[in-house]
């Protein structure tokens, strides 16, 4: 059996909406392909996640999946509480039987009229299972389209305009979203002509009216440019703004320029995932600078006053005498802007002591009588065996 839409997305039965959110933009940056380029298994587990969020996030669809599964144009998918076997597995097709008896709520009495039965009989009961509630037979609203975005350390930190090519569904021109106009007759593409669609829950499966053409397998009046979709697919160039700060795996949206709802529906959202580039030698975590300053034997001994770059220029570092290669000093606030606090990040200065290649002679003997001046064993206590 597959898994259900609950282990899909790592989470239990009795999670939060909040909580179904965040497994569902966690693993959606995890396998979104633009991040797993050519890797197939990514691409089927975006997918899933997907479609386990489009249930779980909606209380009606996660209401009717926990009791007997959820609606599709594929059927009933099994839920988490529901115990029943896969609709595509082994089964009972009662395709071929007819329900009259069972759907009118029994044998007919003397009088012609139906026999009122307990609970309303199996007529109330398939009535509820594959009943469509107003607001779900209305048009859909489209779905959110995951995009990634190249951008520069300097584009990062100072923020940028970026542009971004993408393919949305979007709202057909000619009928208006609408899908509906004057034109011939077309297949319809529910039932693909037939009239009738296949519904199961759990191990059981049924043959039904379509709703989308009233078991006519055409549809008349659709527009012929969409075909009675509303909507077309297109290449769009969309330009976004980067605000200052965005790290890598940062995430923008762009309200209504994912796809457009079908039939006029509303359009979903359009979010952005940030790639920075790494620079030459500022090294970002967070909203922290690391940065790494080469310093004399000399500037290291006795301290001094040096230069050191920052991402908002240069700024005077003042050395303590007798520093070590490696120590890690603070320049406060000079790391990148918060945007949510509007405070900014540290930069860290780590001190890396060059040592000079000496090659004539005066300067070798200046060395000797350093040594000479200061007889300091640094290995004192290396063979200290106590």
């Amino acid at each position: 059996m597959a898994d259900s839409y609950y282990q899909v997305l790592g989470v239990s039965r009795s999670a939060s909406p909040e909580e179904i959110r965040k497994a569902f933009k966690r693993l959606a940056r995890k396998y979104h392909p633009d991040l797993n380029p050519g890797d197939k298994n990514a691409e089927e587990r975006f997918k899933k996640v997907q479609e386990a969020y489009e249930v779980l996030s909606e209380p009606k669809k996660k209401q009717m999946y926990d009791q007997v599964g959820y609606y599709s144009e594929t059927g009933f998918h099994p839920g988490g509480g529901g115990g029943g076997a896969s609709s595509r597995g082994a089964g009972f097709d009662f395709s071929g039987f007819d329900f009259s008896d069972a759907f009118s709520g029994g044998p007919e009495t003397g009088r012609g009229r139906p026999r009122p039965s307990a609970g309303g009989g199996f007529a109330e009961m398939f009535a509820n299972m594959f009943r469509r509630s107003p607001a779900e037979s209305g048009p859909a609203a489209g779905a959110d389209l995951e995009y990634a975005a190249d951008i520069g350390f300097w584009e990062a930190v100072h923020g940028t305009q970026a542009r971004l090519n993408i393919t949305r569904y979007d709202a057909c021109g000619t009928c208006r979203g609408t899908g509906g106009t004057g034109g011939a007759l077309v297949v319809c593409p529910e039932c693909r002509g037939s009239g009738r669609v296949t519904q199961a829950a759990g191990a059981m499966r049924f043959q039904l009216t379509c709703l989308r053409c009233q078991g006519q397998g055409q549809l008349q009046n659709v527009c012929t440019e969409c075909q009675g979709d509303g909507r077309l697919s297109r290449h769009e160039t969309v330009e976004i703004r980067i605000p200052p700060g965005a790290e890598d795996g940062s995430r923008l949206r762009v309200p209504a320029k994912g796809n457009a709802g079908e039939r006029g529906g509303p359009p979903g959202d359009l979010y952005i995932t940030t790639r920075v580039g790494e620079h030459t030698f500022f090294k970002r975590a967070g909203n922290d600078i690391h940065i790494q300053v080469p310093i004399t034997v000399m500037e290291a001994a006795i301290g001094a006053k040096i230069e050191v770059p920052t991402i908002d220029g240069v700024a005077l570092w003042k050395v303590p005498p007798g520093v070590e290669s490696g120590k890690i000093f603070r320049l406060r606030e000079k790391g990148v802007l918060n945007r949510r606090t509007n405070t900014r990040g540290d930069q860290y200065v780590e001190a890396r002591i060059v040592v000079p290649r000496v090659q004539d002679e005066r300067s070798k003997e200046i060395l000797r009588e350093f040594a000479r001046l200061n007889p300091e064993d640094p290995r004192a206590g290396l063979f200290d065996r106590r």
